[in-house]
C-alpha cells in the first residue's frame, strides 16, 4: 500500500472525489459521497486514511475519514465481487457502524440500499464477513434481547456494534447509558462516546 494517509489542504469538492494539496502536489482522491458535503470548507486543512488501487490501466487513490473506514473498506473488497467501487458505494449510504449491524444482522435490505450492491452481492457480504468478524448469532441474540435493547433506535445501533466488536452485552449497554448521559446523539456519536468507557 502506497499512501497511508494524506494531510494537506482541501482544494476541490466533486461529486464523487476531491483534491487536496501536499508538498505543492494536488491528489486526486475517491471519497464517500455521502460524506463529501460533511468535509470542511475548500481550504481547509485535513487529514485523509487513504487505499491505493493498482491496475494495469490506473492508480487510483480512495480516500477515507477515519482508520475504521479504510479498514472497513479494505474488509469489504476482499469480498468476491465486491470492487472499490461497491466499497465506496456501501460507506457513502451507511456508516461503519449500520455496514456491520446489517452484516451481523443479515440484514441484505439495508445493504441492497448503497448503488450498485445487488441482493446476491449483500449476502455474499454477510458470510464471508460474518466469518472474519468471528460473529456468531448468540452474539446478535444478546444484542437485540429484550434484556440489552436500548431505548432509542440510534442506542441499540450503538449497543449491537459494540456487541459486533466483541464487548460483552451488559458491559455495551452500560456504556451506551454513559455516552446518552453525556448528550451523545445520533448512532455513530453514540457509538465514539461509549468506547471511551469501554
Amino acid at each position: 500500500m502506497m499512501y497511508a494517509y494524506l494531510k494537506g489542504t482541501l482544494e476541490y469538492k466533486f461529486s464523487d472525489h476531491i483534491i487536496i494539496e501536499t508538498g505543492g502536489i494536488g491528489y486526486n482522491v475517491f471519497y464517500p459521497t455521502g460524506r463529501i458535503a460533511q468535509l470542511p470548507p475548500i481550504g481547509s486543512d485535513i487529514t485523509v486514511y487513504t487505499y491505493t488501487a493498482v491496475r494495469e490501466d490506473a492508480m487510483q487513490l480512495y480516500g477515507f475519514e477515519s482508520m475504521d473506514d479504510k479498514e472497513l473498506f479494505c474488509t469489504l473488497i476482499g469480498v468476491s465481487g465486491v470492487g472499490p467501487k461497491a466499497g465506496m458505494s456501501l460507506l457513502s449510504e451507511l456508516s461503519a457502524a449500520q455496514i456491520r449491524i446489517a452484516i451481523i444482522s443479515g440484514d441484505t435490505k439495508s445493504l441492497c440500499k448503497a448503488q450498485g450492491i445487488a441482493k446476491k452481492t449483500a449476502e455474499r457480504i454477510i458470510v464471508d464477513l460474518k466469518a472474519k468478524l468471528n460473529v456468531d448469532e448468540s452474539m446478535i441474540e444478546a444484542g437485540t434481547s429484550e434484556e440489552t435493547m436500548a431505548v432509542s433506535e440510534d442506542e441499540n445501533e450503538a449497543l449491537m456494534a459494540l456487541i459486533a466488536l466483541g464487548y460483552a452485552a451488559k458491559d455495551a449497554r452500560s456504556a451506551v447509558a454513559k455516552a446518552v448521559s453525556d448528550k451523545a446523539q445520533g448512532t455513530e456519536e453514540i457509538l465514539k462516546a461509549a468506547l471511551r468507557y469501554m
